[in-house]
């Protein structure tokens, strides 16, 4: 409690639960925390040098977000998907990313778009195998984002962020090998040819077929993936 107290009055509380939302989000996502995993409040303290109202505050923002659950006499879990969940937001997910492929089409040659675009998602023109799923995991939350943040809706960006589909891919991470993963990078360089030739049937065509895929993959995925 005096710990706490002390953050609070030199002011660097904020920064401090700040810093921990980024860091735990960053090892949510890069699978060093894996779906259903209990974060132990004892480990991470002493981990990132924090006392334990800083890192509860985190647990509430990242709950906020849909990465954590905060389940009573068990404390903070990665948040683990049921299968309907999955497919649930998998179908939302697939609707949201057709607008936002169609308007990133549209507006491609407007405000440096082109340009910003073309420099996020440079990783997927290159020809080397994708074996590690945290890398290809990563470049595939980057792909993602950038259609997202050139499509011009911040409202629409906004509520596909929240479907956490990086969450999604890492909970079926285990299930899946190379073949699936140059699979998907060839369909990201398609639906990156659509969007850059102002295309905006093409790139809905190729985004509706890509993520089509990644449900028919979770759909066909062992029960022991899913949270029951």
């Amino acid at each position: 409690m005096e710990e706490d107290v002390a953050e609070g009055m030199a002011g660097g509380r904020g920064g401090t639960v700040d810093r921990l939302v980024v860091g735990l989000r960053d090892g949510i996502l890069n699978n060093r925390y894996a779906p259903g995993q209990r974060l132990i409040e004892a480990d991470l303290t002493r981990d990132f040098g924090v006392s334990r109202g800083p890192l509860r505050e985190a647990f509430r923002r990242l709950s906020a977000e849909g990465l954590l659950e905060i389940v009573p006499n068990r404390g903070a879990l990665v948040r683990r998907l049921t299968y309907v969940e999955t497919i649930e937001l998998f179908q939302i997910r697939t609707a949201l990313e057709a607008l936002a492929v169609r308007l990133a089409a549209a507006a491609i040659d407007t405000d440096g778009n082109a340009a910003r675009f073309e420099a996020a998602i440079e990783r997927i023109w290159e020809d080397v195998p994708r074996t590690n799923g945290a890398v290809y995991h990563e470049e595939n939350w980057q792909f993602h984002h950038a259609i997202l943040d050139v499509c011009g809706n911040a409202q629409l960006a906004a509520l596909s962020r929240q479907l956490q589909l990086p969450l999604i891919m890492l909970q079926l991470s285990g299930a899946m090998n190379p073949d699936m993963y140059q699979a998907s990078v060839k369909e990201h360089r398609a639906i990156a040819r659509a969007i850059l030739a102002g295309d905006p049937d093409a790139a809905e065509a190729r985004m509706r077929g890509h993520l089509g895929r990644a449900l028919e993959i979770a759909a066909a995925m062992p029960e022991s993936i899913f949270r029951r």
